[in-house]
């Protein structure tokens, strides 16, 4: 009788020493979850959370460029250089405008995007160094024509038409007020037209 109550009291004694276990562990868990910090990226703070152009503006085909200013001087190709720090909330938003030049000239133009902490520090620099056109201020951008003149040297978030003024000055395009619109189609529009 006696090792049928010792058996029975060591079975309930490990039950309980068990439930203890996983109420704790569940109970840990729980402070786990609760304590941790969510995962924001914000357009409208001065933190760094990655590569502007893949977090911000969905476009990580900015970066790294595909050619050096140097290189597309020598090519005779129009580029934009623009300067930007990751963790400055105006380049954060302005990130998306540079993205959508690429969008329209990307082909035509080289845009470098030149992070402002990769220039390196030097007295003086050639003109086909980025550090050679950099004033000192976040964003800025800079555009050259084909023969590698300066056409436009800006600070600060220059709007979208004014670089499209000087694209469509270098690229012999019509004004935007002459030009029509280009509508992209949608994908059901276009398929169904094949169709018939």
């Amino acid at each position: 009788m006696n090792s049928i109550k010792w058996l029975f009291l060591q079975t309930k004694i490990i039950t309980n020493w068990r439930r203890l276990v996983s109420k704790s562990l569940l109970l840990l868990f729980c402070i786990f979850i609760i304590s941790m910090q969510p995962a924001f990226a914000g357009m409208k703070d001065d933190r760094y959370e990655g590569n502007i152009f893949v977090v911000f503006a969905g476009n990580g085909s900015l970066v790294p460029s595909k050619l050096t200013l140097a290189q597309t001087l020598a090519e005779h190709k129009p580029a934009m250089l623009a300067f930007y720090v990751d963790d400055s909330r105006d380049c954060k938003q302005y990130a998306v405008f540079i993205s959508q030049t690429q969008a329209f000239y990307g082909r035509a133009a080289e845009i470098i995007p030149i992070g402002v902490d990769t220039i390196p520090m030097k007295e003086t620099y050639d003109p086909t160094e980025p550090g050679y056109y950099y004033s000192g201020a976040v964003p800025q951008v800079v555009l050259f024509d084909q023969s590698g003149k300066v056409i436009l040297n800006k600070t600060g978030q220059v709007p979208f038409d004014e670089i499209d003024d000087k694209f469509r000055e270098v690229f012999n395009l019509l004004p935007r007020d002459q030009s029509i619109e280009f509508k992209q189609r949608s994908f059901n529009e276009y398929s169904s037209e094949f169709s018939q």
